[in-house]
């Protein structure tokens, strides 16, 4: 808001009032959240019509047209989907514009995910600019800055993307002027903060064209155009015009280049050049008109990214890692709410709850997480007060979606009538329920999940029972939290997408929850440990023994039962020092990352308690400054689970849940926690891109700063390996990872700096985040078979937990008929099988028509629908987990028949391919194909087959897209 009152709102005005006055005037946009509140609150209809007539004329032109342009590195797929869906669905529906090129200029390096996504959503070229300083200068003198990028390597050549790396000027004018002091071609000078000034008069404003220096500037500017030439193929140059914040006096900026660019086609034979304004979609027009054949990349990313020796942009994996943790849980329950709100639409037509509210409730929610993908969002860039305004709009928006789902559940009951009356449907996160309440658990996968949630109780002796009485295995202990509360793990078997109610009572002699039992060891001094002799002692399930060792309270070995193969395993808290004061060096900020020296272990003593019960041991490890403290500074959680029989177990089993508490820091301290094995990994680590695909990272040494450069995000999965065993971690927030020795892995978990910069200072980014963190991460030990086939269910098991919502009940109800109570809860789920994942399964309320012919007539003719949003279309996306050559089994293509799949929402009665976001029909959807070596025939791309009898193949990796229609009830 505060941007959109300094200068954001004045950059739409002043850009649309100055294009209409010079048909040769163009300006690309990019992101939608500044321009939709533009359009909502600021323009005019005058406004309005000359945007929709310069969108016509192709000199206005959207790129990217997402909500904001996301940050690459710490974001998850579905979000980036959920981000451009938005803005895309906005200008389709408004202006029946459809983004085919992309402007990713900010983000800090880029991956691999990306240009696979802007294919899929039909973009022709995509663009970049922040990548390692050394390999852009080496790229830049080969003319090697432009080639066809094939980000997913089971995609290949279907979803490849013609790729445009800016030079070393980046997005941002050239500014010096060599016959003046004063900077060149931003004659609107800088955007002040918060109001702007009432004169008119900016700081920096460039020196005017003027009859006396137009030929100087000519002069410059056609150097700098001819100095980029000689970096590419084409004789054509993208020339950026413009910067962060400018454009807000567009008059200025427009009237002085028109002289320039008059002057410079007027004198083309003397400058050997010609200059005209233009679009991206203009520029890239000229090159693909070249017909030249470009050289292709491979699936390989560009991260991290490093700007000079020391300036290495790898602290944001973790930075503000608290949004990073509520951004994925918001995340998530949108995605919980979304499949919800679908089935409630589609099943309880009569259903009391307005649906127009409910989808302002479910849009708040996806405004929010789309907003806090931006590259200064989720990457902890951002100042104090910016940050509280995502992390309000989350919460809002959580609130909200939290809200509907209690009333739905609360609606539905309501209506069966069968004798139970719902007092409250509380909604809190995780409330305090007295005894006798019922807790009612969504589960939002497509899949049957088995799985534990966790309910604080006040009462150890307690009963546990499902809708038909029956009692339900769980178990009870002290809080790891308070002294007061105890807390209670259910374990739940849910089929897809539904829910099951769970009562909770005090104990009536039948059936009570195990009672978890605490042994405390003796805090242990690691400084006068004996390191030659140890005391053992094994915490087994079906799956694992974890030895610990009692002369140090540590982790010792693992063993996975299955092979009996024992990998050693020892876990440690380390903090690197950073500095803070440019004086002395370089510094660690929001963005980067600079150790001073390795990591230094933090802890000097530790302490230990096992909580152990029939379904589930905890292992609590304390981890102290030294031996006499008061409070700890770090505390690990370790969880193992045991399931009994007639459950399904197996990922249960299979992964060992940790939890970690890391106090405030002092001030210039990264917290890390490092795994060491005797598995013989060479240090070669493997990350994952946004949760789509994995990455190889070997080690790689440097000059300079070797440790911080071989780090990389982990958005959801990492792993090392050797031969024959693998260790898997997987994580519900984006975090730093790095392998800094062999058998190593080490994630940074928290961040807190200051220093001195000026630039920080000014924009208050110095990172004093005196936060507790409390981040989550799940093991996976085993065989490269086993850890294959489990985690990726286990890596979205972890990402979209059951929803849990609390009620109170009233009264005694009288027993139901089983067949009907039965029916209620289990009679319509939704059912993929492993391999693949149901992204998205939500009303988008859009109320454009899927004919484009039909959708642009009734805009040109002033008659888009007014009026209520669009219930009857249903978006459904279907992704492929696994990669071609991954797994014998799981890499298969899988037939899915869409009218079996959603019976349990009714009857299909028409499914509409479209393009990833929704705007193209794929059989109409043609993008270019750009000439390579392997390719040479220039043709366009059609794409995927077509659905026959509503049964769709999809392939290994692909994301397909579907509208689906249902008979109305």
């Amino acid at each position: 808001q505060e941007s959109m009152h300094a200068y954001a709102a004045n950059v739409y005005t002043t850009v649309i009032e100055e294009l209409m006055k010079g048909k040769q005037r163009k300006f690309i946009a990019v992101e939608q959240e500044f321009f939709r509140l533009w359009w909502d609150m600021v323009a005019t209809d005058t406004q309005k019509q000359q945007v929709h007539q310069l969108l016509q004329e192709g000199r206005l032109e959207f790129v990217i047209g997402g909500q904001v342009m996301h940050d690459e590195a710490v974001t998850l797929i579905d979000d980036q989907i959920l981000q451009l869906t938005e803005g895309h669905g906005f200008l389709y529906e408004t202006f029946g514009f459809r983004p085919q090129f992309s402007w990713h200029v900010d983000p800090f390096g880029a991956s691999a995910t990306t240009p696979t996504l802007f294919a899929l959503a039909g973009f022709n070229a995509h663009l970049i600019s922040r990548i390692d300083y050394d390999l852009k200068a080496e790229m830049q003198k080969n003319k090697k800055l432009q080639f066809v990028w094939q980000g997913s390597p089971s995609l290949s050549e279907r979803q490849e993307i013609f790729t445009h790396v800016m030079d070393q000027y980046s997005y941002c004018t050239p500014s010096q002027l060599p016959f003046s002091n004063r900077s060149g071609f931003f004659w609107n000078g800088f955007a002040t903060f918060p109001d702007p000034p009432k004169d008119g008069v900016y700081p920096n404003m460039s020196l005017p064209v003027t009859d006396a220096n137009l030929h100087l500037y000519a002069q410059t500017m056609v150097a700098n155009i001819k100095e980029r030439a000689a970096w590419f193929r084409t004789g054509d140059v993208l020339w950026p015009w413009g910067c962060d914040k400018q454009f807000f006096n567009a008059s200025v900026q427009y009237s002085n280049m028109d002289l320039l660019v008059d002057y410079i086609n007027k004198h083309s034979d003397e400058f050997e050049v010609t200059v005209q304004y233009a679009t991206v979609s203009d520029y890239f027009q000229a090159v693909y008109g070249r017909n030249l054949t470009w050289e292709t990349r491979d699936s390989q990313d560009f991260l991290p990214y490093s700007t000079e020796p020391f300036q290495a942009w790898t602290g944001f994996y973790t930075s503000r890692s608290t949004l990073k943790g509520v951004a994925r849980r918001a995340s998530s329950l949108l995605y919980a709410g979304e499949s919800f709100f679908t089935q409630y639409v589609r099943k309880h037509p009569e259903g009391s709850i307005c649906k127009c509210k409910a989808l302002k409730q479910l849009q708040s929610l996806r405004w929010a997480v789309s907003e806090v993908q931006h590259h200064d969002g989720i990457t902890g860039t951002e100042s104090p007060k910016v940050k509280d305004m995502y992390m309000n709009n989350l919460m809002y928006g959580m609130f909200n979606v939290k809200k509907l789902m209690a009333s739905i559940i609360f609606d539905i009951n309501n209506a069966k009538k069968n004798g139970e009356v719902y007092s409250s449907v509380y909604t809190k996160d995780s409330g305090k329920p007295d005894v006798d309440q019922y807790v009612v658990v969504y589960n939002p996968l497509a899949w049957n999940v088995t799985t534990f949630v966790t309910v604080s109780v006040s009462n150890e002796a307690i009963s546990v029972y499902d809708e038909l009485g029956r009692s339900v295995p769980a178990q009870v202990q002290s809080s790891v939290e308070s002294q007061s509360t105890y807390d209670l793990y259910i374990l739940v078997a849910i089929s897809g997408l539904s829910y099951r109610k769970y009562s909770i009572k005090p104990l009536d002699g039948k059936q009570s929850a195990f009672i978890g039992r605490s042994i405390k060891y003796k805090r242990r001094d690691l400084t006068r440990a004996d390191q030659q002799s140890r005391q053992l002692f094994p915490v087994v399930n079906n799956c694992y023994q974890i030895v610990f060792d009692q002369n140090t309270n540590l982790m010792h070995s693992i063993t996975e039962r299955e092979t009996n193969q024992t990998v050693q395993f020892t876990q440690e808290f380390l903090e690197y020092h950073v500095n803070g004061d440019t004086t002395k060096g370089p510094i660690s900020d929001n963005y980067l990352f600079a150790p001073n020296a390795s990591a230094v272990p933090v802890s000097k003593a530790v302490g230990l308690e096992v909580m152990s019960g029939s379904l589930m041991t905890e292992i609590r490890q304390y981890f102290y400054s030294n031996v006499t403290s008061q409070d700890y500074i770090y505390a690990a959680y370790t969880r193992l689970y045991s399931v009994p029989d007639g459950y399904d177990g197996k990922l249960l089993c299979h992964r060992i849940e940790q939890e970690y508490s890391v106090r405030p820091l002092e001030l210039n301290r990264e917290a890390v926690l490092r795994t060491s094995t005797n598995l013989n990994t060479r240090q070669l680590l493997y990350t994952d891109n946004n949760g789509y695909q994995m990455q190889k990272r070997p080690f790689k040494a440097y000059v300079n700063n070797t440790v911080a450069r071989n780090y990389y995000p982990m958005v959801q999965t990492a792993y090392i390996e050797d031969d024959t065993t693998r260790l898997m971690l997987l994580t519900e927030r984006a975090h730093g990872v790095s392998s800094q020795g062999n058998g190593q892995v080490e994630v940074m978990l928290h961040r807190r700096l200051w220093n001195n910069l000026q630039w920080n200072l000014d924009n208050n980014l110095t990172l004093n985040d005196s936060s507790v963190v409390r981040p989550v991460i799940w093991l996976i030990l085993g065989t490269k078979v086993v850890t294959n086939n489990l985690y990726r269910t286990s890596g979205l098991t972890l990402e979209h937990r059951p929803v849990v919502m609390f009620g109170a009940l009233s009264g005694d109800k009288p027993k139901l008929p089983r067949r009907l109570q039965q029916n209620s809860v289990h009679d319509s789920s939704v059912t993929v099988p492993p391999n693949l994942h149901l992204q998205t399964l939500s009303i988008p309320g859009w109320k454009y028509s899927s004919n484009h012919a039909e959708q642009v007539r009734s805009i040109h003719m002033g008659k888009q629908k007014q009026g209520d949003a669009d219930f009857s279309r249903v978006l459904l996306r279907i992704r492929h987990l696994y990669g071609v050559g991954e797994h014998p089994v799981l890499s298969q293509p899988v037939m899915v028949d869409l009218k079996s799949l959603l019976k349990g929402l009714g009857s299909v009665t028409a499914v509409e391919e479209r393009s990833l976001t929704g705007t193209w029909d794929v059989n109409t959807l043609e993008r270019w194909k750009w000439k390579t070596a392997q390719y040479p025939g220039k043709r366009f791309f059609n794409s995927t087959e077509a659905s026959e009898d509503y049964i769709v193949t999809v392939h290994p990796k692909e994301i397909r897209t579907f509208f689906v229609y249902f008979q109305v009830q």
